[in-house]
């Protein structure tokens, strides 16, 4: 393909309305809707229905519930300490990257990383001795 082809196949491109361009994308959804739209109306409307109390119930791995209803509501503390789990868990994501560019970052890099830990540790040590660990 040469170049004046190239240029006039580029011009026909730009003569298109850009919403024509996003048609087959459109069509494309439309057609998924409707085929999920399609397939749950025949499942609701041909399959069996035949609810009761056991199958109502909330499933834990083939045993009863521990807790009873699943809407039953938790002390904040189990929250705190999961907000906390993510927090420090999401921080040493951090690490892997740094932990592989090391020798490219040089001193500065390591500076940088020992300031970061010095950080999540004065952050863990303050958690921790606020009592937001411990398990009453």
């Amino acid at each position: 393909m040469d170049s004046t082809a190239a240029l006039r196949t580029y011009a026909d491109n730009k003569k298109k309305p850009m919403l024509s361009q996003y048609i087959p994308v459109i069509v494309g959804v439309l057609w998924a809707a409707l085929l999920a739209a399609v397939l749950i109306g025949v499942s609701l409307l041909f399959g069996p229905s035949r609810p009761t109390p056991e199958k109502g119930s909330t499933y834990e791995c083939g045993i009863d519930p521990m807790i009873g209803d699943a809407r039953a509501r938790f002390s904040i503390k189990f929250y705190v300490v999961a907000v906390l789990f993510l927090l420090f868990d999401v921080e040493v994501v951090f690490m892997y990257p740094w932990a592989v560019l090391l020798r490219k970052l040089g001193l500065l890099g390591l500076i940088e990383m020992m300031t970061f830990l010095l950080v999540l540790v004065v952050a863990f040590v303050y958690v921790w001795k606020k009592g937001a660990l411990n398990w009453e």
